[in-house]
């Protein structure tokens, strides 16, 4: 393993109250798994178990659930040094619902949050051009001062030989004006190398106009959002990253590089039990198979082997893979 930092990650991070009654309503939940989440923070501890040195920027509140938070990153070894306590404002919590295959019912609690309050300071004091690799995330980028501080960071990464990637993470319910979402993470896209999302996260970052929108009641941190998905991903990339990938989920992801052919990458059939942090173990297990230098599609297989892990499980960090385990399991359904 190496000893200088490889991978910082920034972001939002949380503790996560998993329902203890699978395939109950929300209503009907009696318990909670209290378990630690937060994009970035997955990410971090994805990488961290692939045995890639990491560090996290994120911010707590002097409070209980700060400590937490901080004692399970230390156990994994995650670099938390870079982690300020922020005094006035309050460590997140998400509280989440499991009713496979497909209903996965959350609630965030972020009313000033503390990883909202990561400011530019904060990003000074990591010197980013220590890394090899730079992630920010879209959730940070709702509201001031980590707004400014994530189009800091991306700006410092972009000038070292740091690679910066985006997950775009959409969260509906964070932003005052879905719209909004777009009009931010389009400005920040000429800094970023490689931008991860869903099918619907690229089509909310593109768009424009509120009647593409479906919402209910039981949608409203996941709303629909209807468009086209070719021409938004042909949007993006003429804004700056070199390269765009769709995580599709079960079927897999698309890499999509300015001027080539996409490249589908399959994903692994599992029997889903919940799809949160999915998505991170993808990106986590990628973000391994760029520091290889592996191409497109053997880092992406290597993503969807930690996704499909993840979904195999009731949590997020708690329960991302090894690399002993993913080479496992790669080995076992059919290999990269």
């Amino acid at each position: 393993m190496k000893t200088h930092p490889q991978v910082l990650t920034i972001g939002r991070s949380s503790i996560d109250l998993y329902s203890q009654n699978i395939g109950a309503a929300f209503e009907e939940i009696q318990g909670f798994d209290a378990f630690v989440g937060g994009s970035p923070l997955n990410i971090a501890v994805g990488c961290s178990r692939l045995g890639i040195k990491t560090s996290l920027l994120t911010a707590v509140g002097q409070d209980k659930v700060g400590s937490f938070i901080l004692n399970f990153l230390n156990r994994e070894n995650i670099d938390t040094s870079l982690i300020p306590t922020k005094a006035n404002a309050r460590s997140s919590a998400v509280v989440l619902g499991i009713e496979p295959p497909d209903r996965f019912p959350l609630v965030f609690y972020r009313d000033n949050a503390a990883d909202s309050q990561i400011d530019i300071d904060d990003v000074l004091r990591t010197q980013i051009e220590r890394y090899e690799i730079v992630l920010l995330n879209g959730t940070a980028l709702n509201k001031e001062p980590s707004r400014s501080a994530c189009f800091l960071a991306a700006e410092i990464a972009s000038k070292s030989k740091a690679q910066t990637l985006l997950d775009l993470d959409f969260r509906a319910d964070q932003w005052h004006d879905y719209r909004a979402f777009g009009i931010t993470i389009r400005s920040l896209l000429s800094r970023i190398d490689i931008a991860i999302g869903t099918e619907e996260e690229i089509l909310a970052a593109t768009l424009r106009d509120k009647e593409a929108v479906s919402i209910t009641h039981q949608q409203i941190s996941s709303p629909t959002i209807r468009g086209n998905l070719h021409a938004a991903i042909d949007e993006l990339l003429t804004l700056g990253p070199k390269v765009l990938i769709v995580k599709r989920g079960a079927r897999g992801a698309s890499v999509y590089c300015k001027g080539d052919d996409p490249i589908e990458v399959p994903g692994f059939p599992v029997e889903i039990l919940n799809t949160l942090g999915a998505g991170d173990a993808f990106a986590s297990g990628f973000i391994y198979g760029l520091l290889q230098q592996w191409d497109w599609y053997k880092s992406c297989r290597m993503g969807n082997a930690s996704g499909a892990q993840v979904v195999l499980q009731k949590g997020c960090a708690n329960f991302m893979p090894t690399l002993k385990e993913s080479l496992e399991f790669i080995k076992t359904h059919g290999g990269f």
